[in-house]
């Protein structure tokens, strides 16, 4: 078909190639999950055809389009968004960033200060995805302690709270800041901050901040390799803030420990009840904040359950949607990390393959990337390693790779 097509259009042939359904296959599973009567297999099949040549677009059905391929609507038919933080602050409070702290210093501080303040703290969470970690780490620790510093002014209680819950998202951002650089010393401090973020969001009453405070702790577990910890602690999340997006994140994290073990009816009990919350919500006012589950995530968590799980035409298709996804059209990359996991997961689909110079140059691609999570990098990379090293180990190319991993993982 010609790849001029909607981007929809030809995730739709893929995603049926990938389970090697032939159009009329396609149709009789969108019955089978439809909760409303559909018109005949055979007519349903060439309306599929239709959608996948790109000549209409499938206006009534991309929920259940979506559901049948396991993912979400806005995942599968994204919307545009793009934000310029800093000019947000400025053009919705009239303060740029020399204005807030100088009003911090106040003995009083007003709302249309607490609001700059909040949309400041949502520009450092939306930057997590790209911004250099040591510059981030710096900025995050200053507005974390210019934040704290303002409960010793004169707050009313409903004040008090909404500089607890700013305290509380700054803490997990610099929590996850510091635990990315992968050194003994950062996952100390990350889990000393982690306990921090815990502490705010329950005196704020705030489930979101303690939902993701034991998010934190089951990424933390799941790097570590302790997969029965990573489901206590989604376990205690989901519990936390059942109707949260942070949910959606903890079901995707029990997803990935169960992949570990080869659970594979526990995977798709845990993926699919994280895939229905995240379906049933609305698209988020700003999807770049890290601690917002935004729709095309979902197809990155998938992917990393189909990869571990051996499932290689679907963790490949997965994989292309996440680099869809998160790469501009003069190929710079919008989502550093997330790409890099893409690209180790189509290096390991090709190792397997037996495509070594392919396998190798995806996964070294990925290790190159100057913004990443050395342990979130090391444990999915580990994978493509473990093949390499497996099948072929006297591929020069291949050992390149596995020193490299080496450095990665000694780090």
């Amino acid at each position: 078909m010609h790849e001029d097509r909607p981007a929809w259009a030809q995730r739709m042939e893929a995603e049926r190639l990938a389970r090697r359904w032939s159009p009329l296959d396609a149709a009789k599973a969108m019955i089978a999950h439809s909760k409303e009567p559909l018109t005949d297999a055979k007519t349903l099949a060439r309306q599929w055809r239709r959608w996948e040549a790109g000549d209409v677009e499938p206006r009534d059905h991309k929920g259940l389009i979506a559901e049948v391929c396991g993912t979400t609507t806005h995942a599968f038919f994204p919307v545009a968004s793009k934000r310029d933080g800093r000019a947000e602050i400025l053009t919705v409070s009239g303060m740029d960033t020399v204005d807030i702290v100088a009003r911090l210093r106040a003995s009083d501080v007003d709302q249309a200060t607490l609001d700059a303040l909040a949309i400041t703290v949502d520009r450092l969470c939306s930057e997590y995805a790209y911004l250099p970690s040591d510059q981030l780490l710096t900025e995050g620790r200053a507005w974390l302690t210019r934040v704290a510093a303002m409960q010793a002014r004169r707050l009313t209680l409903t004040q008090h709270r909404e500089v607890l819950v700013l305290a509380g998202m700054l803490t997990l951002l610099v929590g996850c800041v510091e635990y990315d650089s992968g050194n003994q010393r950062g996952r100390l401090a990350a889990e000393g901050t982690r306990q921090a973020a815990l502490a705010l969001g329950r005196e704020a009453a705030h489930p979101a901040i303690v939902g993701w405070a034991h998010e934190m702790q089951a990424w933390f577990a799941l790097t570590r390799g302790d997969v029965r910890g990573v489901i206590a602690a989604s376990d205690e999340g989901i519990a936390a803030a059942p109707n949260d997006s942070v949910a959606v994140q903890l079901w995707a994290q029990k997803a990935k420990a169960w992949a570990r073990v080869g659970d594979r009816r526990q995977v798709e009990v845990a993926l699919d009840s994280g895939r229905r919350l995240l379906e049933g919500m609305g698209y988020p006012a700003n999807p770049e904040n890290h601690f917002t589950v935004d729709p095309a995530k979902w197809d990155f968590y998938a992917m990393d359950c189909y990869r571990k799980l051996g499932e290689d035409a679907l963790a490949e298709n997965l994989a292309r949607e996440v680099l869809r996804a998160g790469v501009d059209y003069d190929g710079t990359d919008r989502s550093p990390m997330r790409n890099a996991e893409a690209r180790v997961t189509l290096g390991v689909v090709a190792a397997r393959q037996g495509a070594v110079d392919e396998a190798v140059s995806y996964g070294m691609r990925a290790l190159g990337g100057e913004r990443k999570s050395l342990p979130s990098l090391a444990m999915v990379a580990t994978d493509l390693g473990g093949v390499l090293s497996q099948h072929h180990s006297d591929n020069p190319d291949a050992r390149e790779f596995l020193d490299h991993l080496q450095v990665l993982r000694s780090a």
